[in-house]
């Protein structure tokens, strides 16, 4: 370690003697890293809002065969047979209207709860930032907003929220640690069930898109679930019941089609990582292979020269890669950037793990791109090297 400290300032020396080289390189590297340390935060966030728990407690009833908010339709009073099934606690309705069903980064999602299950039910999950519940509670026309839609659309407290057709009072801002939570406006259910009334035509008082049932054992939930179904087989309106990631899972198909996808590109900005530091450091050693020998002269062992070497192009990987993830996690937390589809929300998960993956990848690949140009200078023939014009 001694030897290495000792040695550190030749290592950088040798590094900025070509300036625009060195700059271009790390400039290279951190793009590439910003790169891949996007895919990583989107590949988690895709994985935190599917992956399925032990410990969940939450089921989604939608209508049987529909996907989009707009096509599932299920009769509100549902939701006194469905809390008579033995195993659940309780159940929610709600109905959600969003902007877009298809996938997309912008998407506004109102979910209507009623006023006293919201309390009871949605609201222990929540944190407030901004405004207050008694704010919401007085006003039919109020939502409170999760912080990373507020963000989106640059809303705060007293501000007007608009969109899908509706227009709303931004009475509060809330925190969660559920993506869901945090990209939706939640709003009175009787305001959106008469908004929807009004602009369809279609009498859709009454009518809810989901419930949202908790269960007293988690270890019961495909049992309750089938029981629910079972419960409206022959109802008009027939259920589909699923626990609450899995049905995030299916309605979020196409964004973990993407995600897999994406995870080509971290692979291929990891090449382009070893691509340019290997170009770097083969470059580096073509202009300074009289100064090998003078090292080999000097008494630098081939392991010294070659662990040197290696140096130079760790401490390439090293820089560039902490840049490029700096630069992402900056972009992902001020950016707030969601994939939504079918009315659910994945968010690119900008954490201290995917941070740190990028860091090391750029590290690790650094060193290995430079070995093949590093053992070549260790192994090189003084002679040869002094001659060399």
């Amino acid at each position: 370690m001694t030897i290495v400290l000792r040695l550190a300032p030749l290592v950088i020396r040798q590094l900025i003697r070509r300036p625009v080289r060195m700059f271009l390189t790390l400039l290279g590297v951190a793009v590439a890293t910003f790169l891949f340390v996007s895919v990583r935060a989107m590949e988690s966030g895709v994985r935190d809002a599917t992956e399925t728990r032990a410990t969940d407690t939450r089921l989604i009833v939608y209508r049987a065969n529909r996907f989009c908010p707009f096509t599932s339709q299920l009769p509100q009073h549902y939701i006194d047979r469905i809390e008579r099934i033995d195993g659940v606690a309780g159940a929610v309705p709600i109905r959600i209207i969003v902007n877009n069903c298809r996938a997309s980064l912008d998407v506004i999602t109102f979910r209507g709860v009623p006023e006293e299950e919201f309390e009871s039910e949605v609201m222990p999950s929540l944190r407030l930032s901004a405004g207050s519940l008694e704010e919401w509670k007085r006003r039919s026309d109020s939502a409170m907003v999760g912080s990373a839609l507020a963000v989106r659309r640059g809303v705060t407290v007293g501000d007007r929220l608009t969109g899908a057709g509706l227009d709303v009072h931004v009475a509060a801002i809330v925190e969660s640690d559920e993506p869901q939570d945090r990209n939706v406006a939640y709003v009175h259910l009787p305001f959106l069930q008469e908004s929807a009334r009004a602009a369809t035509s279609s009498g859709a008082g009454g009518i809810v898109t989901q419930f949202n049932v908790s269960v007293t054992d988690p270890k019961r939930l495909e049992e309750i679930a089938s029981r629910i179904d079972e419960e409206f087989r022959r109802d008009v309106a027939p259920t589909s019941t699923k626990p609450e990631r899995a049905f995030v899972a299916r309605a979020a198909r196409d964004i973990v089609e993407v995600s897999r996808f994406a995870g080509w590109l971290g692979i291929g900005a990891l090449i382009a990582v070893f691509a340019l530091v290997a170009n770097a450091i083969a470059l580096g050693m073509q202009d300074r292979v009289r100064d090998i020998a003078i090292l080999q002269t000097l008494g630098f062992a081939p392991s010294l020269v070659t662990g040197l070497v290696m140096a130079e192009g760790t401490l390439l990987g090293v820089l560039g890669g902490v840049g490029g993830a700096v630069a992402a996690s900056v972009a992902l937390g001020l950016g707030h950037f969601t994939l939504s589809t079918d009315g659910v929300n994945v968010e690119f998960a900008s954490t201290w793990g995917v941070f740190t993956a990028g860091c090391v990848a750029a590290m690790v690949i650094g060193a290995l791109a430079s070995a093949v140009p590093a053992i070549r200078a260790g192994r090189s023939d003084i002679v040869s090297g002094f001659r060399a014009t």
